[in-house]
């Protein structure tokens, strides 16, 4: 085991998209675990679209990421050095460490991760808090019923995938919105979507929504926002829910878009707009990964993952995840567990 550890430091706060001389890698010495306390080896790191929001100056439902502090992510790591009776040397587990090659965590803060359910990498991804984003926004907070029509935003994302593909087990027909051909043949082909667009080859969102919506929308997810949330509003049935998961394209914006005022269509329609957070549901967590568990090793789930090999490439796997450059779940690989 080395000496040293190395970690990116947020360095400056971003205006628009993020580059990566907003991150700084330093070395630190090797941490040692205390009592109750384990070291972990990362072997993968998360980049997700709500860390560009904490990385702003601004009120938010968590803490903002202060200049200086290790990124904050997600990891799936081997324990090296345990001073806590319920994890040993060698087990593979969830936690919370952020960008760096080793870190300390209490026994509260890890979870182990069962490597013959599936890949260890789906942890943070599948069988993760994407994973668990999508079944409880769409079927909590979207109330999804069986052979309901649905939207679903930022498709062939790791979290709209995975909530179109819930859609499709429930029986209903899905719909994505993705940003290039690739992705909406990937959503289509091999997710089993009943139809895909390419938001970029489209202008006028409320006659497109109409031609692959005929019978309107009773179940958005959404997880952009924009000029297709807002022509949602025109095409949502009479009792329709809003899912509202992500806002990706408005997180590098840096002045705040005026879009048009549609809540009266609420009104006519007496729908339902509700955000969520999947933290909200983390009494009922365990039950979720059960089942989804079940569909991923049945065949019913699939995943896609774009794997960035390197630690020192996790600033260029964040900036290429903002701007679209994955397809499901961005992850970057650190090393591999022994």
């Amino acid at each position: 085991m080395p000496e040293q550890n190395r970690q990116f430091i947020f360095a400056s706060r971003p205006v628009g998209y993020p580059k990566e001389s907003d991150f700084n890698i330093v070395t630190s010495p090797m941490p040692a675990p205390g009592d109750g306390e384990v070291l972990v080896r990362t072997c993968y790191l998360s980049v997700d679209p709500y860390m560009r929001g904490r990385m702003r100056k601004a009120k938010s439902y968590a803490a903002s990421l202060e200049i200086g502090e290790v990124v904050l992510g997600g990891t799936v790591g081997q324990i090296v050095k345990s001073k806590h009776p319920d994890f040993q040397e060698g087990d593979i587990v969830k936690a919370y460490l952020g960008w760096q090659e080793y870190g300390i965590a209490g026994g509260e803060a890890v979870q182990k991760v069962n490597p013959s359910l599936a890949p260890i990498s789906t942890a943070l991804g599948v069988l993760g808090m994407p994973g668990l984003t999508a079944y409880f926004g769409l079927l909590e907070t979207g109330r999804l019923k069986d052979g309901e029509h649905v939207l679903v935003s930022g498709a062939a994302g790791a979290v709209g995938s995975t909530a179109g593909q819930i859609a499709k087990i429930k029986g209903c027909r899905v719909v994505g919105v993705a940003g290039t051909d690739e992705k909406v043949k990937h959503v289509v082909n091999d997710l089993g979507f009943d139809d895909a667009i390419n938001y970029n080859s489209v202008t006028d969102f409320d006659s497109k929504l109409q031609q692959v919506c005929p019978d309107g929308i009773d179940v958005y997810f959404d997880n952009t926002g924009g000029p297709v949330t807002d022509a949602v509003f025109l095409n949502i049935n009479v009792r329709g829910r809003m899912a509202i998961c992500g806002q990706i394209s408005q997180y590098n914006s840096q002045e705040t878009e005026l879009g048009p005022r549609l809540l009266w269509q609420l009104i006519a329609k007496r729908a339902r707009v509700e955000g969520l957070l999947v933290s909200d549901f983390a009494e009922r967590h365990e039950a979720g990964l059960r089942q989804m568990g079940e569909w991923v090793q049945t065949g019913k789930l699939k995943y896609r993952e774009t794997i960035t090999e390197g630690f020192e490439n996790a600033a260029t796997a964040f900036i290429s995840m903002l701007k679209g450059g994955n397809i499901g779940k961005q992850l970057v690989k650190v090393s591999e567990p022994e």
